[in-house]
């Protein structure tokens, strides 16, 4: 990271920014050609790695890419605001993120994939849901594990976090 200075290392404060985002966007590569996504996610972070849980048709186009290659690329983002729209030219914006790398896994398993829909609708909606079998059969699941990860912040100096 060349910015060192805004480099986020902590997994507290990685879990922060990842429970603001809604949405991840998935990056894959098919033939040769970047394909991007935005989808909502569910995570679980254990200090160096994080899991990325996802939940889609059982067919179609990214689960394709993902047969053929499953390394991707994430990244989210916190929604922030412009800085100094005085001068343009000498502009920045305030912003949180996470980008990372991973491989895909798909979940077959059904109490598996009944959990991690129940932890992707709570961090959805911030409310417990229990999944029953036919509903985890009737999609597909799928992880991206990473311990190849970071956080990244530009704070806005006038607002207090924490």
């Amino acid at each position: 990271m060349r910015r060192k200075d805004r480099e986020v290392t902590k997994s507290e404060d990685i879990k922060g920014i990842i429970e603001k985002c809604k949405v991840c966007h998935l990056a894959m590569v098919d033939n040769g050609l970047p394909y991007v996504i935005p989808m909502n996610f569910g995570y679980e972070l254990d200090n160096k790695t994080l899991n990325l849980y996802f939940h889609s048709a059982k067919s179609g186009r990214k689960i394709e890419i993902l047969n053929k290659n499953k390394a991707v690329c994430f990244e989210m983002a916190v929604e922030g605001k412009l800085e100094n729209i005085t001068d343009p030219c000498n502009s920045g914006y305030y912003f949180e993120s996470v980008l990372g790398f991973g491989r895909v896994e798909f979940v077959e398993d059904i109490p598996e994939k009944c959990r991690i829909l129940s932890l992707l609708m709570e961090h959805q909606a911030n409310r417990d849901f229990i999944f029953t079998e036919k509903q985890a059969n009737g999609v597909c699941v799928f992880k991206v594990k990473s311990t190849d990860f970071t956080g990244k912040r530009k704070p806005d100096p006038n607002e207090h976090t924490g």
